[in-house]
């Protein structure tokens, strides 16, 4: 479905992505309008499934969670069966933040963050033991140049 949205709508949401906490007169000011419609407008856009749950972006590293996998996973298998399990496998570990099927070589990539290589072998033992993988290959990110979750707008 394609919604519509004007150039305040593209602002407004502009400025949710920046920070969601901001007060609707804050963010009415900024995109110059009041505060009524500002609400109404967001509300539309929930309504209409542009804006999701607001949730929190928490430091991993502060907390411990030091190492990002990027996990690439090649399979022989391509019944709906195993694909069925598969998915329920990865949406159910904690430790997967992205999932992404591919075309090309690689099936699926995983983007999974955990304490340390350790912690990644535990989360790969698992994973395997539950679903029949043909390949994995792991790549260990050194740094992270850049994270957004805002889109181009």
């Amino acid at each position: 479905m394609d919604v519509r949205l004007d150039a305040i709508d593209r602002k407004i949401l502009g400025e949710l992505q920046e920070d969601a906490s901001q007060s609707l007169d804050v963010i009415a000011a900024k995109v110059g309008s009041s505060k009524t419609p500002v609400w109404n407008r967001i509300r539309k856009m929930r309504e209409a499934g542009v804006i999701g749950p607001q949730t929190v972006i928490v430091d991993a590293e502060k907390l411990g969670i030091e190492a990002c996998f990027f996990v690439l996973v090649r399979t022989s298998e391509h019944e709906a069966d195993w694909q069925e399990k598969f998915l329920s496998t990865v949406r159910a570990r904690p430790e997967v933040m992205e999932a992404h099927r591919l075309a090309g070589e690689i099936d699926y990539i995983l983007k999974v963050r955990v304490k340390n290589a350790r912690a990644y072998d535990e989360f790969y033992q698992a994973l395997i033991s539950e679903v029949k993988i043909f390949n994995v290959t792991a790549l260990l990110s050194m740094e992270e140049i850049k994270f957004t979750t805002a889109l181009p707008l």
